[in-house]
């Protein structure tokens, strides 16, 4: 039995993820803002056979709850194995090109609070020398596109600050795995034309728990978006700002 925390734990693929490991008889302790809907998925994932389900309603941009956060969960589960960060919002590149309020608070919610909480998690876990850290990033942050690049900014800040998280505790014995999902259907995507590149949360989720379960560095979700993203990176800036992507 593992011991899992989830911040962001109401979001679409964060939800299919606990599903997975309630149904391995885990314990989970779930963290987000609504605490009706934070109950519901806990009362869920106890008849899917969680060990145990613990919640707190948490801001994760309250950067000063983070400390009372953690200590409620290894309190809670007798101890942290696991830590998914999973919270984030999609903003509208439009709206925040025209302020600079709109563009700040979302580089804050889907970058920095995501640095804190995984700067406090690393810290605890490099102390112990072990555990598994594992947060969910995107392709969007592999390369800045004009109709998303407010959000590619703060994820590209998530997957290099990664990036350096995991190679200083490597060698604690700390895995750090960023998840980089493509396009997923979630409600938060509900007003995009869906096609054969997008995926399922239950989908990405699989690939969640297969890449903590085999020590990965970092995945790319479905994995064929390796491919893509490779052959985006490797467009010179010459031609690719040119495109309307």
């Amino acid at each position: 039995m593992q011991k899992i925390l989830i911040v962001g734990a109401t979001s679409a693929i964060a939800e299919a993820t606990a599903r997975l490991w309630a149904a391995r008889g885990d314990a989970l302790f779930l963290v987000g803002r609504k605490a009706a809907r934070l109950d519901a998925i806990a009362a869920d994932l106890r008849v899917r056979g969680a060990a145990a389900v613990g919640c707190f309603t948490m801001d994760a941009c309250d950067s000063a709850m983070h400390a009372a956060m953690l200590e409620a969960a290894e309190a809670a589960m007798g101890g942290l194995d696991v830590a998914l960060i999973a919270h984030g919002s999609l903003p509208d590149q439009k709206a925040c090109e025209a302020s600079v309020e709109k563009t700040l608070k979302e580089i804050e919610t889907n970058g920095l609070s995501v640095v804190a909480l995984a700067t406090r998690l690393g810290e605890k876990f490099e102390a112990e020398g072990r555990g598994s850290l594992a947060v969910i990033s995107s392709v969007a942050g592999d390369r800045g596109r004009q109709s998303n690049y407010i959000y590619g900014a703060a994820k590209g800040m998530v997957s290099i600050f990664l990036q350096g998280l995991r190679n200083r505790l490597a060698k604690k014995g700390v895995q750090v795995l960023t998840i980089k999902p493509g396009f997923v259907d979630t409600p938060m995507t509900a007003a995009f034309s869906k096609g054969a590149l997008w995926a399922k949360p239950e989908a990405i989720a699989r690939g969640i728990v297969r890449a903590v379960e085999n020590k990965s560095d970092e995945v790319y979700l479905p994995g064929f978006w390796w491919l893509i993203m490779a052959i985006i990176r490797h467009i010179p800036e010459r031609v690719f700002k040119k495109l309307s992507l």
